[in-house]
């Protein structure tokens, strides 16, 4: 693990300008465990959970938080502080019981983003509940979300309790948006999001990632509504493929490549075609949205 996070130091980057926003490259062979992991049932049937404790390995010791999950370092670091917060019981991947949690770590850990990636949104382990966090500042998306939010922001709710924005297309992926200093008021909201976005009929829970972090008293949340769990160049074979699968990180504007070949031809209309998949698409983002500002 020392010689992972060693390894940092190597890692490439480059940056592509969209304008308005930018979107980071990055090339880290150790992430081929993850961008590559098969997920299917499967797969997931014949592995042992490397997230459970009975099978960490003995020096991969953790931070117990309230007997309910365990911090431990990622061993496979994106960003220099890369945090994997597993639930103590093995039970699937599913945010709805657990989204006060989350308020909640975010509290507790103020100098990171908690981020969530839904079962089919790039959970290497769908079968074991976890959140991972990552430096506040890592994620393009964070010093970007003021700007974005007046650029492109469409209010959905606001009243003296809680803000609902939404961000469309012009941001690639697009969100919706939640502030509020009310945990109680938090849940509540999300659990009428989750609603309305459970009317989409998708498999298990509605394909998303979010991001949450707190700062001066207030939590912020960036819920991105999926179509797609991995673009069709991830399937690729030869100059076509590129081996990314896009997570929380990438949608938070740090787009993780393990292949160098991929990493060196990769071109902005490669990421606006990657992005385009896996968001949700135009139509079903306009009807949410819709359907927010109704229910609300």
């Amino acid at each position: 693990m020392q010689q992972n996070y060693a390894g940092l130091e190597k890692i490439e980057a480059k940056i592509y300008s969209f304008g308005t926003f930018q979107i980071i490259a990055q090339f880290n062979p150790e992430r081929i465990r993850s961008s590559a992991a098969k997920t299917d049932e499967e797969s997931i049937r014949n592995r042992t959970c490397f997230l459970c404790g009975s099978n960490r390995p003995k020096e991969q010791q953790g931070i117990d938080v309230d007997g309910k999950y365990t911090i431990l370092v990622n061993p496979y670091p994106i960003f220099p502080e890369h945090l994997t917060i597993p639930l103590n019981e093995h039970l699937p991947q599913n945010i709805e019981p657990y989204f006060s949690d989350m308020l909640q770590l975010s509290r507790q850990l103020p100098d990171f983003t908690i981020f969530y990636n839904g079962p089919k949104c790039g959970a290497s382990a769908p079968d074991h509940f976890h959140f991972q966090a990552g430096t506040a500042t890592v994620m393009p998306v964070n010093p970007e979300i003021e700007k974005i939010l007046i650029l492109y922001g469409d209010l959905l709710f606001q009243d003296e309790q809680i803000m609902i924005r939404s961000v469309g297309k012009q941001y690639l992926r697009k969100f919706i948006f939640l502030s509020s200093a009310s945990e109680q008021e938090l849940a509540r909201r999300f659990e009428q999001i989750m609603n309305i976005l459970e009317e989409r009929g998708q498999e298990d829970e509605p394909m998303m990632n979010i991001l949450s972090a707190y700062k001066n008293g207030k939590w912020t949340i960036i819920i991105f509504p999926r179509d797609k769990q991995r673009p069709w160049q991830f399937d690729e074979e030869g100059d076509r493929k590129i081996l990314m699968s896009p997570a929380s990180v990438e949608f938070g504007g740090l787009s993780v490549l393990p292949r160098k070949e991929d990493f060196d031809r990769l071109s902005k209309d490669d990421l606006v075609s990657i992005y385009n998949q896996v968001t949700i698409n135009d139509a079903d983002f306009e009807l949410i949205k819709k359907k927010i500002k109704n229910c609300l």
